[in-house]
Parts: structure tokens; C-alpha cells; sequence
């Protein structure tokens, strides 16, 4: 016993002086140390996804940089989401043809085609990072053939978004609702009108998040009222749009099976990028809880999920327990510091990275990944 809790003690002070990694160390400060400070490094050297945050850190103003990098609170939630996918272990299985992966990337979200099974999460404020606003993600998107989810607030309105569309090319538009039905009823006719496919209802927000780093620069959430978000309101919006409405943020297995009986067509596990309250779980931890107990929501409706994810590995983890699609927010925001250029590079990018990464764990089909290729038992040892 006496051995048992001197190796805590010590693996706890060992966690505790680990410093938090924004990005792993790849090299990049090494390789770019005679770029002028403010220049965005050349396009094609960017090697992974990583590398955007780098390169938008580098180039951006300190304000609008920090509008997208903060998180709630200390950010416990923030470095979380990040760090919540090393503590599970790839177990890789060997000796299986692994040859034709690539053509397993594609996918349908709600019915429609996608090239590959990640999509851009809604974030606003796309002009923080490039004059040109939303434009760069939505013709990044279509480019890559990937969904995208304009934000409510975007820099751009619903219709600019629109007019940079291509013919068939299909967007989610996101939104905030409380009960105000006039308000709620223009929002769905103009997303109808714009030809969006779905409405994505955000419902981790009933509050203003706690957003110390924001508040400091001045950059604190868009939408800072309390708001009324309950089970009836979901129900009654229903009846408002012949849209699917997408519910944004589920954290919990009671709330996953809730959205199970109120027929919600899909969910959305999310923590808002760890922005609304500190100590919320990632969603991978979420998606690891609703596959333990109650795995069976997985087939009764979509299941998406979102934060921290930041390479091919993470993907194949909320892939194999039952995940239809995987965002990713801040990674394509950064990419867009980049312009339309910068979006398609980032999501060809992670294409290549899902099918190797897949492809050395003997993973032969995206859409039939056993999940014991994964260790589901958290190694604290590797966050």
C-alpha cells in the first residue's frame, strides 16, 4: 500500500509540473526562426494542423487571435478537450489489407454526400481572421467537398455566406433561439431561403460564458443573455421549420437519450471549444460514457462531435465508438488566416491523416472500425 501511494504521489507532481502544450513541438519555432515576426510562414510547409494555431498566433493581432484561442475560466476545459485523446491508446492490429482506406473516407451527414467524415464547426467572427471573412471557409469547403456550418454570427450574414456558394453545395446554419418566436421564425426563413439543409440549435449556452482571457482583451462571447432552453421549447421549434434541427452541445448520456425521445435526428457533442463553463468533459469523454451506457443511441440517431481535435488519430477515436462526423473549429478559423488557399490545404491535410493513421492501426473501412482497436481505459501517465 505504502508503494501504491508513493507512486501517485509521485505521478501526481510529475502531471502537475507538466506544462500544457498549445501545440506539440514539431519543430516549427526551430524551422521558422528567420521568418520577420508578423509574416505568415509559406503556405506549403505547413505540415499538420497544429501549424495553423502557430502561424495564426504569429500573424494576428493579440485581440483577435485571443477571440479565438480562449476558453473559459483557467481553460481547464480548453487544454482537456486537447489532452483528453492521448490518455487512450491506439492498440494497432497487424497483418490486415489496408489497401483501399481512402475510399472508405466518404460519408453522408443526414442523407448528404460528403467527401470525408469531418465537417467545419460554426464559430463567428471569420473577419477577426481574414478581411474577407467566411468566404475562405465556404469555398474551402465546397473545394474539399466537407460541410460546413456557418455561425449565427459570423462576420458575414447568412445571405453573403450564401451568395459564395457553389450550385448543390451543402451548408448547416447554426443558431441561438430562446423563445422569442418572431425573432425564431425570421432566423429559420432566412436560413430556408439561403438553402441551408439544417438548422444547428446551440443549447450549451443558456448563459454568458466565464471567459477571463476574452474579458481581458475585450473579445467576450456574442450572445451574453440568459436564455430559455428547455425540452418543450425544442419540441415547439419543430413545428416551426420543416428543417432537421440539430441540437449542439449534448454533455451527457441522460441528455443523449433524451434527444432519443424527443426524435431529434441528430446530436451534437460539444462543449462549446471548452468557452462556456470550466470542468465541463470533452466530447470524447462523453461519446466513451454514452458508448458504455447506452450504446444504442449511436444507431437510433446521428451522432457528431467536436473539440480539441487535431489530427487523423483523434478522428479514428470518435469514429470507432459510433460517431457519424467530426468538427473542427478553431483549426479551420486559423486556416483561414490563409484565405480559401489555407482551408483547402487544412482539409486535404486531414483527409491524408485519417487514411494513414487508420491504415497503420489495421483499420480496413472508416465505416466498420472495431472499437477495441482503441484502449478505453484512461492512461493519465500519457496527458
Amino acid at each position: 500500500m505504502h508503494s501504491l501511494l508513493v507512486s501517485l504521489c509521485t505521478l501526481g507532481g510529475a502531471l502537475a509540473a507538466r506544462p500544457f502544450l498549445n501545440e506539440p513541438d514539431t519543430g516549427f519555432d526551430a524551422y521558422f526562426a528567420d521568418l520577420p515576426a508578423g509574416e505568415l510562414p509559406p503556405l506549403d510547409k505547413l505540415v499538420g494542423l497544429p501549424d495553423f494555431d502557430a502561424a495564426a498566433r504569429r500573424h494576428l493581432s493579440t485581440v483577435n487571435y485571443t477571440y479565438y484561442r480562449n476558453g473559459a475560466a483557467g481553460e481547464w476545459s480548453y487544454r482537456n478537450n486537447l489532452e483528453s485523446f492521448s490518455r487512450y491508446a491506439i492498440r494497432p492490429r497487424t497483418m490486415v489489407d489496408i489497401t483501399n482506406i481512402e475510399s472508405t473516407l466518404p460519408t453522408t451527414i443526414l442523407g448528404h454526400n460528403f467527401s470525408a467524415p469531418f465537417f467545419i464547426s460554426p464559430c463567428a467572427r471569420g473577419g477577426y481572421g481574414h478581411v474577407d471573412g467566411e468566404k475562405g471557409l465556404v469555398e474551402g469547403a465546397a473545394a474539399g467537398d466537407v460541410l460546413y456550418m456557418p455561425a449565427i454570427y459570423a462576420s458575414l450574414t447568412m445571405e453573403e455566406i450564401s451568395g459564395f456558394k457553389t450550385d448543390n453545395q451543402v451548408t448547416f446554419q447554426q443558431v441561438y433561439l430562446d423563445s422569442n418566436d418572431t425573432t425564431t421564425q425570421q432566423i429559420f426563413d432566412r436560413a430556408k431561403t439561403t438553402n441551408s439543409k439544417a438548422i444547428v440549435f446551440t443549447i450549451d449556452s443558456a448563459a454568458d460564458g466565464n471567459r477571463h482571457r476574452a474579458a481581458r482583451y475585450g473579445v467576450t462571447s456574442a450572445d451574453s443573455a440568459y436564455s430559455l432552453i428547455t425540452w418543450d421549447l425544442y419540441d415547439h421549434l419543430r413545428t416551426m421549420t420543416d428543417l432537421p434541427i440539430i441540437l449542439k452541445g449534448i454533455q451527457t448520456v441522460e441528455d443523449a437519450q433524451e434527444a432519443v425521445r424527443h426524435g431529434a435526428p441528430a446530436i451534437y457533442l460539444s462543449n462549446h471549444g471548452g468557452r462556456q463553463i470550466d470542468g465541463s468533459r470533452s466530447s470524447l469523454e462523453v461519446a466513451i460514457e454514452i458508448h458504455k451506457k447506452a450504446p444504442e443511441v449511436f444507431s437510433q440517431l446521428e451522432v457528431y462531435a467536436d473539440g480539441g481535435v487535431r489530427g487523423g488519430a483523434d478522428v479514428v477515436k470518435l469514429l470507432a465508438l459510433g460517431v457519424k462526423a467530426v468538427g473542427l473549429g478553431r483549426p479551420f478559423m486559423y486556416a483561414n488566416v490563409y484565405g480559401t488557399e489555407g482551408v483547402s490545404r487544412a482539409i486535404e491535410l486531414l483527409k491524408h491523416e485519417i487514411a494513414i493513421d487508420a491504415a497503420n492501426a489495421g483499420i480496413a473501412d472508416l465505416k466498420k472500425i472495431d472499437p477495441s482497436i482503441i484502449d478505453w481505459t484512461p492512461n493519465w501517465a500519457l496527458a
